[in-house]
């Protein structure tokens, strides 16, 4: 039984790693915008990155993590509305096409 063929599995893996590529970068570079945002940005940022990175749509997980914030009192709705907006430009970078 002959074995697997290297040039196939090679082909496949360098496929898979430049896949990976942009979404490292894209990464990386809404990372790097976070961290320029205020507090209250950064901690939104923070909250809807996991659900972002998952396939929800960027407004909808910052409704969500906005909405949690305030109704807990950690924010008011006059600094979150200013703070999503920011962090919602630093998640759209996930999104770009590279």
């Amino acid at each position: 039984m002959p074995g697997p063929d290297l040039r196939l599995l090679s082909a496949a893996v360098l496929g898979l790693w430049l896949a990976a590529g942009p979404a490292l970068a894209d990464r990386s570079i809404a990372d790097r915008c976070a961290a320029a945002l205020p507090a209250a940005g950064k901690t939104l940022y923070d909250r809807a990155l996991p659900t972002v990175t998952s396939g929800t749509a960027i407004p909808d997980a910052l409704r969500s993590a906005a909405r949690s914030l305030v109704m807990a009192g950690f924010m008011t709705r006059d600094v979150a509305r200013p703070a999503a907006e920011a962090a919602g430009g630093c998640l759209s970078h996930l999104n770009s096409v590279s």
